[in-house]
């Protein structure tokens, strides 16, 4: 459904974007994840024909966003990071501005009141818009990104400013709307990706990095297992215990669980099985292990490996 090959983005001689290639499915939820200056809005920008790219392509059904944009468009519907509000008509006045906008043919009443729906704005159809809050204004933009039921919806940091509960809220609709969609998300944001997206893509320094399944991004964090016990003692005997046994690299209490048992986090390098070890030291020095499991690298490690793995290759 999308398509971005080796797209180029520079100025003067600094690069935006650096020959990135990557492909949506129909019916995806992809993150597209950076530190802030990665390049993620440009490239969002890019795609949605904002930007020209200086090379490359960028396609959505098949269709050149360069060369075809009127048509590339009307698959397309775009949540910058910055809502494109009009602060001074109602939420009625503004949907109907952007179905008159987009040239949409579908049931005007019904269109918009099905959108409203789903949004969750139906309560505040009748409201000027910068009377609203911030977590609504959000969800009138996404509103407008649904006008004419494109195929493809872009959104663009689309709950930063956002308080918790609003936070979650969009989430939920976000995933929602990918039932029925094909979705990018780009954010910095590592939980929101994590809890919404099927895909990850990263992106560095205007370059992609890497590009998985959510359910696998953890393989991107090589060399070392983790784990998390359950051991009771006295805290400075176990460390010493556990950084005597051959393959741990680090262990350290997280916190006490109930009186006279500590959770720890260890870490151990990946070549070297240390667990049938680590029972049989803490058996010798009488340290009951109560509970030991395998600790899958959350969100935050990937990323920050992916990152710094990048920067050696660069040095």
């Amino acid at each position: 459904m999308i398509e971005i090959s080796n797209i180029v983005k520079k100025y003067g001689n600094l690069y935006a974007v650096n020959n990135i290639s990557f492909k949506v499915n129909e019916g995806e939820i992809v993150g597209f994840l950076g530190p802030n200056g990665a390049g993620k809005s440009t490239t969002m920008n890019i795609l949605t024909g904002y930007l020209s790219a200086t090379s490359g392509s960028a396609k959505i059904g098949g269709v050149d966003i360069l060369s075809n944009p009127i048509e590339a468009k009307r698959m397309i519907g775009f949540l910058p990071e910055q809502p494109p509000l009009y602060l001074d008509m109602t939420v009625k006045e503004y949907l109907n501005f952007v179905y008159d906008l987009k040239h949409c043919t579908l049931n005007r009443k019904k269109h918009l009141a099905e959108i409203c729906e789903v949004v969750k704005i139906g309560d505040v159809y009748n409201r000027i818009i910068g009377h609203l809050s911030k977590g609504y204004r959000q969800r009138v933009g996404i509103a407008q990104a649904l006008v004419g039921n494109p195929k493809v919806l872009i959104f663009d940091e689309p709950t930063v400013g956002l308080d918790p509960k609003q936070i979650i809220e969009i989430r939920n609709l976000i995933r929602s709307l990918g039932e029925k969609h094909t979705v990018i998300l780009s954010t910095h944001i590592l939980p929101e990706v994590q809890a919404v997206c099927d895909r990850i893509v990263v992106i560095n320094k205007g370059q992609l990095v890497a590009d998985a399944p959510t359910s696998d991004i953890g393989r991107a964090v090589k060399g070392t297992h983790k784990y998390t016990a359950k051991i009771c003692g006295d805290t400075k005997t176990v460390l010493k215990v556990l950084n005597g046994v051959d393959g741990i690299l680090r262990a350290e209490p997280v916190t006490e669980r109930e009186e006279g048992s500590y959770e720890y986090a260890i870490e151990s390098d990946a070549s070297i099985e240390v667990r049938k070890p680590l029972f049989y030291a803490l058996c010798d020095a009488r340290l009951p292990l109560i509970g030991l499991e395998s600790a899958q690298a959350n969100l935050e490690d990937v990323f920050i490996s992916i990152i710094d793995d990048n920067k050696k290759e660069e040095n």
